[in-house]
């Protein structure tokens, strides 16, 4: 293993969005857990086959390929207790589809208990230090909750966020958590997520578990302003989605076939425009950023998109009343604002219309809004839908589940001054 940095896994890894944002603060990670293949593919494309420093020292004993962490358990928590002491984070975040505030809540969702095997890894390994993030909707129990104006009941009072935290006390772990805004990271999306953080107590016992803590997240947002000085970033305003994604548009520039998906078209890129635009682009020089394919929409739905844009107000959720008048059927649709940032993304591309054309984004302008730079390839099938959904995790999901890399490295930045500091 490589030493001179301080080590983390990722467990729930997705495309790895937190990966990322941890590789860029300067941690190393050793492996990722993520069980879905397409996901998998991405991650695998971006962050084990590379020779770089985004790139993790991957032990020989595990299988380069997606797995569970129930099987990880099982086959391999020999190898597991092995790494006790050489792993200084653990961070992740549990599926949250059965918590998540959008959409139907479910509290028989067997994913909402996968925190489990979280907590069992760590007790297994015990890191130094731990990070989940996650969607506002884990520290909202389902007592007496409505969602979609569904009443939902369960036995228990604790939300999610308090359940984990509880047994992560159990097994030695002091734990602490904030709500924190993406956009105030330099992410072109609002995004609030759950952020937690913990300390094992036998590296830091009371009161230091204590000062840690509170520490993290103090120095978080002392930090914030340099973070975005040094990615060149305005301090006191957030970045909108037209300064995200303008060198994106279609109005007026030339269309050719899409480079990775038959019979769709995607536009000739003709470099980014802006600051923002800038970072994602990187080193890559005017060159196309891979994820470019263009919907192609129905007559009526462009008919319906150019309603909405003569009608509705940018930035504000469809209301119920607009939706009917419109015939939309979908519970969430929103007008981008060009001049603020998205709403947050979700799995689902039709919940976002373009700001200025009758159009859904492309997988490249989700990826923009979720601060992945251009170099960064999405890997599997664009879409899905039926009953592959359970199974699939198209691009767009991919990028709609992941933590947004300029937040990851934020905090990750934070931790390790935390880290060298004790």
């Amino acid at each position: 293993m490589i030493q001179n940095n301080p080590t983390f896994i990722d467990l729930f890894a997705g495309c790895g969005g937190l990966s990322l944002g941890l590789f860029q603060a300067g941690w190393q990670g050793i492996f990722a857990v993520e069980q879905n293949n397409f996901a998998f593919n991405t991650l695998e494309h971006n962050l084990i086959k590379t020779l770089n420093s985004n790139s993790f020292d991957w032990p020989t004993w595990l299988p380069k390929k997606e797995i569970t962490i129930q099987e990880l358990l099982r086959k391999y928590k020999t190898n597991l207790t092995a790494c006790k002491g050489k792993i200084n984070l653990i961070a992740g975040g549990p599926p949250c589809q059965g918590f998540s505030l959008v959409g139907k809540r479910n509290k028989n969702d067997p994913r909402n208990n996968l925190y489990k095997e979280y907590v069992e890894l760590v007790g297994i390994v015990k890191p130094n230090y731990l990070l989940i993030e996650n969607v506002r909707g884990i520290i909202t129990n389902f007592f007496n909750s409505k969602s979609n104006s569904v009443e939902i009941e369960d036995s228990s009072p604790k939300s999610y966020a308090e359940r984990i935290c509880d047994e992560l006390n159990d097994i030695g772990y002091s734990t602490a958590w904030k709500m924190i805004k993406a956009a105030d990271f330099g992410v072109p999306q609002y995004r609030p997520r759950y952020i937690m953080l913990g300390v094992n107590r036998d590296l830091l016992p009371y009161p230091k578990d204590q000062i840690f803590l509170k520490d993290s997240f103090l120095r978080l947002s002392i930090n914030r302003p340099l973070f975005l000085m040094k990615k060149g970033l305005p301090c006191q305003s957030h970045i909108g989605v037209k300064e995200a994604i303008s060198d994106l548009e279609t109005l007026g520039r030339q269309k050719i076939q899409c480079d990775d998906s038959s019979g769709f078209e995607q536009v000739v890129y003709g470099g980014p425009r802006t600051v923002y635009q800038k970072l994602m682009h990187g080193n890559l020089n005017g060159s196309s950023p891979n994820s470019m394919r263009l919907a192609k929409h129905r007559e009526k739905t462009i008919n319906t998109f150019n309603k909405i844009m003569e009608t509705c107000r940018p930035g504000v959720t469809l209301s119920n009343r607009e939706r009917a008048a419109l015939g939309i059927n979908k519970h969430c649709v929103v007008w981008l604002d060009a001049n603020k940032p998205a709403h947050t993304l979700t799995t689902l591309p039709d919940d976002l219309l373009h700001y200025s054309e009758p159009r859904i984004l492309t997988v490249r302008e989700y990826a923009r809004l979720q601060s992945f730079p251009d170099w960064f390839e999405f890997k599997g099938n664009y879409t899905t839908g039926g009953p592959r959904r359970k199974n699939e995790c198209p691009r767009y999901t991919q990028i709609g589940n992941a933590v947004p890399p300029l937040l990851a490295e934020a905090i990750g930045h934070t931790m390790l001054q935390i880290y060298d500091g004790f």
